[in-house]
């Protein structure tokens, strides 16, 4: 239990989150026009006259979106509506220069479902969801750029889907790991970069506190701006502080909208919470209602992807692998998908685990590229394990010096080993002649090692190992090692 549950319990009191997220759909086009949807182009390059809302303009839905946010429904096992109607959600920012929000309201695409929980100390399994419903952005306001704020309405129009789910959570570590399974589901479902940084995945979180025996949640405030998992973690348990702190004083906890400060790590206000009437929520005159037919539906639940929860289950209990190490290997689908492959060529699952999330993942994460940009495939990878597993290598030699290699050339293991001379050196006199060259060469070592002082062996493994260019079997080499200093 985090401090902060704890003074909460202490207090009498329980805490309550929900969020929602917000995802950038990666369409072509954008969801009621044909302006592009592209992400760091210049100022007010991507619009239009439908995006601008001039008078007389009418919009139509991007069919792909629709098939996305079916995709995103299914992921989280959501009943998908079949009859779906947009409403106008109207609020006056600089950035929305239609005046309203293109939004769902009543028929939401997708109903229910939830998103399954990874990690450690978690008291819950799965976060139940309230709906998903799809949208069009707004544009953005820019402060920094002198006295002025500036707009930029190439994101006006960007599809979106919301992620709302219910007050189910109560502590900042669920509400982390909802918001990174949504982050792999988007991802493996190739619908979203899902990008904190770039403002492709944006989450809100919906904060209160109640007393343990009430039968009515508390006084509902909504974080925003906050652009990372970590962040989402840290505003939540600011904002549970703050508010307790507020009820033992006796103020009243009021309904707004308040922004986190990452250098602070504090949230402050900046609006009273609108109410459901404040937006005048109204049929969309310009759209008809988008129809999910059961063939639609049969042919995009045909091309699912095999997901990171289904993968995590496969890899602990088929694999025998750590539910760390799994998690790890399903962070990213494209490393996932590559390990599956590669426990079909070879049964050394956990050799292969930590070849994938050790010196693989380190080397790409060094070059900034992604697996596919490599010349690594699963038959010379397999090679690579195998080599080493046969103690034919030693691991810091493969993956220092050959792993490396292979990345870049479309050449065996054994070959670049061969080819290098980096096989191990296995014969016995080979060895036994290393080991008493450097025998020689620490007469003292040597005695004090006779003399009880057996911490020292690990010395002479060193010693012989760097002579041989880090080639000698361990194995062998400790055999004979200790045979030749147990002799006097």
């Amino acid at each position: 239990m985090s401090s902060i549950q704890e003074k909460l319990y202490q207090s009498g009191y329980k805490s309550v989150i929900g969020l929602e997220v917000h995802v950038q759909l990666n369409t072509e086009s954008k969801i009621f026009s044909s302006d592009p949807n592209d992400f760091g182009a210049e100022p007010n390059t991507h619009v239009s006259a439908v995006s601008l809302a001039h008078p007389g303009t009418l919009p139509v839905l991007n069919e792909a979106v629709l098939e996305k946010a079916i995709k995103m429904g299914l992921a989280c096992q959501s009943q998908i509506t079949d009859v779906n109607h947009f409403a106008r959600k109207h609020y006056f920012y600089p950035d929305s220069p239609k005046g309203f929000q293109t939004t769902q309201d009543k028929t939401p695409i997708c109903v229910g479902g939830k998103i399954e929980l990874f990690g450690e100390q978690l008291a819950k399994q799965f976060v139940q969801l309230h709906h998903i419903h799809l949208e069009d952005d707004a544009g953005k306001s820019i402060h920094d750029e002198g006295p002025d704020t500036l707009i930029d309405l190439n994101r006006a129009g960007t599809p979106l889907i919301e992620i709302v789910t219910d007050p189910d959570m109560s502590l900042s570590e669920e509400a982390a790991a909802c918001l990174q399974e949504i982050r792999r589901l988007v991802r493996y479902l190739e619908i979203s970069s899902g990008n904190m940084e770039d403002g492709e995945l944006r989450c809100d979180a919906n904060i209160s506190i109640m007393r343990i025996d009430a039968k009515e949640l508390g006084e509902k405030v909504e974080v925003k701006n906050m652009n990372s998992i970590s962040n989402v973690k840290r505003a939540i348990d600011h904002e549970l502080e703050r508010q307790l702190k507020m009820a033992l004083n006796g103020e009243a906890i009021a309904v707004e909208t308040r922004t986190f400060d990452p250098v602070s790590g504090t949230t402050a206000g900046m609006r009273f919470k609108e109410t459901m009437n404040d937006y005048r929520y109204f049929p969309c005159p310009d759209l008809p209602p988008a129809i999910v037919t059961k063939e639609i539906l049969a042919e995009i639940a045909g091309e699912m992807p095999v997901l990171p929860s289904a993968l995590r289950r496969k890899f602990t209990e088929n694999y025998g692998l750590t539910e760390y190490d799994a998690l790890l290997l399903t962070e990213e689908r494209e490393i996932a998908y590559f390990f599956e492959a590669l426990c079909h060529k070879m049964d050394a699952y956990k050799a292969a685990a930590n070849w994938i999330n050790g010196p693989i993942k380190g080397l790409l994460n060094e070059k900034g590229i992604a697996l596919s940009e490599t010349n690594l495939s699963l038959d010379r990878l397999s090679g690579l394990i195998r080599l080493v597993e046969s103690n034919q290598v030693s691991f810091s030699v493969a993956s220092q010096r050959i792993l490396p290699r292979m990345l870049e050339e479309d050449i065996s293991a054994l070959e670049l080993a061969q080819s290098l001379n980096l096989l191990m050196v296995a014969d016995s006199d080979e060895l036994l002649k290393l080991i008493k060259e450097v025998l020689v060469s620490l007469p003292d070592k040597v005695k004090a090692y006779r003399s009880g002082k057996k911490a020292l062996f690990g010395l002479f493994m060193g010693e012989v190992m760097k002579k041989s260019g880090s080639k000698a079997d361990p194995k062998k080499l400790k055999e004979l090692l200790e045979k030749e200093l147990s002799q006097v």
